[in-house]
């Protein structure tokens, strides 16, 4: 009985010790730590530090949460007990050593009794776990704890490696993400998403967790099986950005570890943020932000990058050009906010897989619509409203997105005091118009359309007007995970008419057309994760009306002349190659070959041998037929460029770029004008070719949160075109006789500094230019300043810009931007004399003289509506200021003749600040 009685009590303490081991938990774990004056995020880290827990929470929620305590081996479960007693907090604890943080109700962690049972109805079950879960958060839980299996399942996994290929997505929208990274921890390897949001990642077969980061999204990740190659599509979602803490992780050391040198990437957050003159966001603004852009006007959108001329860039609308970038006397871009996806100015190292101009590269691309569901978007200003809708036609396949803006400015121009000025008008309107449809996972198509048009008549009875149309076709096709190709078919038009018909008989109308058709094929292809090749084939065709003179109406005694219409066939064939030699070291090489050839019908001048190029040294004239080759063009078009890492946050680049560009604008104006006149190539104007040379060292902070560079540039630039004084270019029927060639210099230093994350964020930037151009002529008359260098008319040494933004909450923001420029060079009369009994000035040297400095300040307060989730329309203000302190900047300086003395004004596009109010929405 005594041993029975033993037996039972070491059979009880034995189940009371295993009891007891068993029932062990993480909560049991005890912390120790000084957690004073901490935010929750800072005590989070601390405790993961020391311990195995794992937290989950929204850092949205946790962002206000301010610690303040103390403990000594204390359990976890007692100090979050201690923080959140009395607060809306609660939080729940697993045996995996996970904690879990919420504001609503506490997650479950344990099954509910009967969850077992057949039908989950049976005694004691919980009725409540049905309910439980929404679907939104069902889905967003199971993509990352689901194992997804890529290619057939082997036992066991094959050795070696396999490629995993995809598209990111947005999970509301369906839209393509451009630049998520797609990476693994282990090996460290990863990409980044092309402008469709296609990877292509080589992993090592087997079990992987795959992890993925993109600029306003969350952090997520795929647990995958790799058996072989495969596709893979991932879905990412929106982020709401903590107050406190903003930190970019897609991205955050771009400009240490990518090979691009003088690239700038600008996304529609940057683009609405920076204050503009009328209330309008504006791209081409916050381009012209940027160190080495520079503009000449008040009011311009043409682009002087790093000493070249307006013509010298290429601006592409999802790959059509667009030649004249400005509405209304250029004080809006000729881009609809709500239509941008991304945007990338090439300053340097330009891709081989662009050509056709000599200074930069601005690849804009519109967003695909909302594949999921109808959505729009629009806004009310001052003096222009626009509207953008969206949405599936055929849901998760086929997405539209659409827009329309359109200007009221009319009623402005009644209100000045000048009665001229009273009768003027000024409207524009443009359209878009983008579709996208995915017909299985191998083809994907694009359209895309764009129209605007221009009309404004000031104190005269001339009327001006001007449109471009766009129109693309994209068929993206995938060979295969390393393999894909691109087929474009694209057309861009621009025109012009000016119209006169007050006095019947001198009314006429005046017509410039220029019309560009372009087919290519481009192709990636992704080797291994450390080598990429690009590569491809284009062919376009320009036509050109230089102009057209026509009398207007019957009474009109107006001689009609018609310059005769030009075309000519550029072609090119490209290859690129960017290799990773090892994790410090990278290059990235490619040639480029163009040809192009001007075609007939047409005829051509010849002059005499050895003499300048004039009306009377013609000696002859040749005549060709319809598409005869007139004269043809040709040259290899280089690109190199080198990086070298110094170390995880600092690295050195260098790249030398050759660009060939065979047509040229001919203006009387520093800016784009809309009577601007486009040139091509001929036997006489040769294309213009450019060399340049450029060097970078960039250093980020340990957080990759402030970004630190200086890139220095020097380029030469050969067959560029200047004027004779009295040039006249508008129906001039050999033009040759009226420019002159001349060769450029430019170089410069361009610093940045850029800080993105945090309530204060912007950039700073510095740039000193120089750009001189030097002509060497057959007499005086084709030879400027005694053949000495001398300043171009864009030529700006010294450039600040300063662009803040502060956050007050997630409601308010504020913005202060900053501009300073020197003046631009200009020729003044220095003296007069007497000849024939008439009084005429005596000039300086071209470009001896400049207008004053500029300066300017802006600001303007962002005003979003309330955050509720479920409402009809979520809105937003913006109250802004342009020029703020009222400064009369020089536009351009003239000189009259008044009452036998030689008078000089000062013109200026705005004396006094100019407020503005546009109210934003989306529903």
């Amino acid at each position: 009985m005594i041993q029975l009685y033993r037996t039972t009590l070491l059979f009880i303490g034995l189940l009371c010790f295993l009891t007891t081991a068993f029932s062990q938990t993480p909560t049991d774990k005890p912390i120790s730590g000084d957690f004073s004056n901490t935010s929750f995020t800072q005590f989070v880290q601390q405790v993961e530090a020391q311990s195995p827990y794992r937290f989950f929470y929204n850092p949205t929620d946790a962002d206000s949460i301010r610690i303040d305590i103390r403990v000594e081996k204390q359990p976890l479960r007692s100090v979050l007990q201690q923080l959140f007693n009395g607060t809306k907090y609660g939080f729940s604890m697993d045996e995996q050593q996970r904690v879990y943080i919420t504001t609503t109700r506490p997650i479950r962690t344990e099954l509910p009794i009967g969850f077992f049972v057949r039908g989950g109805s049976g005694a004691g079950a919980d009725s409540t776990l049905a309910g439980y879960l929404t679907e939104t958060q069902k889905k967003q839980v199971e993509p990352e704890t689901k194992v997804y299996e890529i290619g057939k399942p082997t036992t066991p996994i094959r050795p070696g490696r396999a490629t995993l290929a995809g598209y990111v997505r947005n999970v509301s929208s369906g839209e393509p993400i451009v630049g998520a990274a797609v990476y693994l921890d282990n090996p460290r390897v990863g990409t980044i998403s092309d402008q469709f949001g296609y990877y292509s990642i080589t992993l090592p077969r087997g079990k992987h967790d795959l992890k993925l980061r993109s600029i306003g999204l969350k952090d997520t990740r795929r647990r995958i099986i790799l058996y072989a190659d495969g596709k893979f599509d991932i879905e990412m979602e929106d982020d709401v950005i903590a107050l406190k803490e903003v930190v970019i992780e897609a991205e955050k050391d771009k400009n240490i570890s990518g090979l691009q040198m003088g690239q700038e990437r600008v996304d529609i957050k940057s683009i609405k943020q920076v204050p503009t003159a009328l209330g309008e966001a504006d791209l081409l603004r916050v381009i012209q932000t940027l160190p080495g852009v520079k503009t000449v006007g008040e009011s311009s959108t043409g682009l002087n990058v790093r000493g070249g001329a307006t013509d010298q860039n290429l601006i592409l609308y999802n790959d059509a050009t667009i030649y004249n970038s400005s509405h209304l006397f250029g004080f809006f871009s000729a881009f609809n906010p709500d239509m941008i996806k991304s945007a990338e100015l090439y300053k340097s190292a330009i891709p081989s897989r662009f050509g056709g101009r000599l200074s930069s590269v601005l690849d804009v691309q519109t967003r695909d619509g909302n594949k999921k569901k109808f959505v729009g978007s629009g806004g009310i200003g001052l003096l222009t409203g626009r509207l953008t809708l969206e949405g599936p036609i055929f849901k998760d396949k086929t997405s539209f997105i659409a827009g329309i803006r359109s200007s009221y400015s009319d009623w402005l121009l009644r209100q000045l005091q000048n009665a001229s000025f009273q009768k003027s008008q000024a409207q524009f309107y443009d359209i878009n118009l983008h579709i996208t449809h995915e017909a299985n996972e191998k083809n994907t198509l694009y359209l895309t359309g764009y129209m605007s048009r221009d009309q404004f008549k000031l104190n005269s009875d001339t009327s001006y007007r001007y449109q471009n149309q766009t129109a693309t076709l994209k068929w993206k096709h995938v060979f295969n995970n390393k393999l894909y190709s691109v087929f474009t078919g694209n057309y861009s038009g621009y025109e012009y008419d000016v119209a006169s018909e007050k006095n019947p008989v001198n009314a006429y109308q005046l017509d410039f057309a220029i019309k560009q058709s372009q087919i290519k094929a481009d192709f990636n292809y992704y080797p291994t994760n450390q080598h990429a090749v690009d590569f491809g084939i284009s062919s376009t065709h320009y036509r050109i009306s230089p102009g057209n003179f026509q009398p207007k109406g019957r009474e009109s005694l107006i001689l009609p002349d018609v310059v005769p219409t030009e075309q000519a066939l550029e072609s090119a064939v490209y290859i690129g190659d960017r290799f990773d030699i090892s994790p410090r070291l990278s290059i990235s090489g490619g040639l480029r070959y163009s040809i192009y050839t001007y075609l007939g019908p047409n005829s051509v001048y010849q002059y005499a041998a050895g003499l300048p190029k004039s009306v009377n040294t013609i000696i002859d004239t040749l005549a060709y037929g319809a598409n005869k080759a007139i004269s043809t063009y040709q040259g290899p078009e280089y690109r190199l460029a080198i990086r070298y890492a110094l170390s995880n946050t600092a690295s050195v680049k260098a790249s030398f770029n050759r660009t060939r560009q065979y047509i040229q604008m001919l203006s009387n104006t520093t800016v784009i004008s809309p009577t601007d006149i486009w040139k091509l190539s001929d036997p006489n104007i040769k294309p213009q070719v450019g060399d340049q040379y450029a060097v970078g060292i960039y250093k980020n902070n340990r957080t990759n949160t402030i970004e630190l560079s200086a890139e220095a540039y020097y380029k030469t630039m050969q067959n560029l075109l200047d004027y004779r004084g009295g040039a006249s270019l508008i129906l001039n029927h050999h033009i040759e006789t009226d420019v002159v060639r001349a060769e450029g210099m430019a170089y410069g230093i361009e610093l940045l500094a850029k800080k993105m994350t945090g309530k204060l964020n912007g950039w700073i930037s510095y740039t000193y230019a120089r750009t001189l151009l030097r002509t060497n002529g057959l007499n005086s008359s084709e030879t400027i300043n005694q053949g000495n260098f001398y300043p171009s008319s864009y030529d700006k040494p010294h450039d600040f810009t300063m662009i803040s933004n502060y956050k007050i909450n997630r409601r308010f923001s504020l913005s202060l931007n900053f501009t300073y420029s020197t003046g631009r060079p200009i020729t003044l009369p220095v003296g007069k004399y007497t000849l024939d009994n008439a009084a005429r000035l005596l000039y300086s040297e071209r470009n001896q003289y400049r207008i004053p400095d500029y300066y300017r300040a802006d600001f303007a307060m962002n005003i979003e509506g309330n955050h509720k989730v479920k409402k009809l329309a979520h809105s937003s203000w913006t109250i802004s200021v342009y020029n703020l302190l009222g400064r009369h900047n020089a536009y351009s300086v003239y000189f009259k003749s008044e009452n036998g003395r030689i008078n000089g004004y000062q013109l200026s596009i705005f004396g006094n600040p100019i407020p503005s109010i546009t109210y934003n929405f989306r529903f």
